[in-house]
């Protein structure tokens, strides 16, 4: 006798998802956890070979497409086209994202800017998007992964930093305005995740997740309490769990996925 069990329907089932930042780490991630909770998934990312192969890997219920966030009018004619030739879109998770690291005074105008472009102004054009489709049929869930370095300061990390507390206020305030409508909108704010990301920072990769564990007085930095890196299926239980129906009286909220690194309440 099998001991499969089915993965029992939290309002995800059947519903289309879209993703951006699919091509690997929380991204991809979370386009496999929705699969597997039943939804169907539009896989999004600047690099369409990696998405075309995950969208291959999982079947027809996951397609991939290309997609610069950064550009509004592709991502409103990605959204009516997908919506036109295949489903409306209930499910939102805003994903893709970049790291520039560098002091502020040696930051310059061409990066901060880029950093803003992709982290905060590309969840403002998929967000957007989406809202004005969800407000029309009041219904919807918006998720969008930040990180806990928008509400701590980080040395050589000021355009990552800002763009992401500037979107995480981005994201209460459009939850704020869509409550009325039924539609929730809510932040996963990871801390250190096993993704290149996080290991492109490390000069020395056999030393540098117990540095990051340990934490460092120096550059005034915490630790880890929890004693390990977050995977990136640890974010992407968040991503899913805000999305669906167990999060039904959850809007506004900045879910902390870090180890305790944060400290906060």
């Amino acid at each position: 006798m099998s001991t499969t069990q089915a993965i029992p329907d939290r309002g995800i089932r059947g519903k289309l998802a879209l993703v951006t930042g699919a091509a690997g780490g929380i991204g991809e991630a979370v386009v496999r956890r929705l699969h597997a909770e039943g939804a169907r998934v539009l896989a999004t990312d600047l690099d369409i070979s990696r998405v075309r192969a995950l969208a291959d890997e999982l079947g027809p219920d996951v397609r991939a497409a290309a997609l610069d966030v950064t550009n509004s009018a592709e991502v409103r004619k990605l959204i009516e086209q997908t919506e036109a030739e295949w489903s409306e879109i209930d499910l939102g998770a805003s994903i893709a994202g970049i790291l520039h690291m560098d002091s502020v005074v040696e930051t310059s105008e061409e990066d901060w800017r880029r950093v803003f472009d992709v982290n905060t102004h590309g969840v403002f054009n998929v967000t957007q998007a989406l809202a004005e489709r969800m407000t029309q049929r009041r219904r919807g869930a918006l998720v969008t992964v930040g990180s806990n370095a928008a509400g701590v300061p980080r040395q050589r990390m000021s355009a990552y930093a800002a763009s992401k507390a500037a979107t995480h206020m981005y994201m209460r305030c459009l939850g704020l305005e869509l409550a009325p409508l039924g539609i929730r909108c809510n932040i996963v704010a990871p801390g250190s995740t096993l993704t290149p990301m996080q290991t492109g920072m490390w000069t020395d990769p056999a030393s540098g997740e117990q540095q990051v564990l340990r934490g460092s007085l120096e550059s005034f930095r915490t630790g880890i309490p929890l004693g390990k890196l977050a995977k990136p299926e640890d974010v992407a239980n968040a991503v899913v769990f805000l999305l669906s129906d167990e999060a039904s009286h959850i809007t506004m909220a900045s879910l902390y996925v870090d180890g305790g690194a944060t400290l906060c309440a």
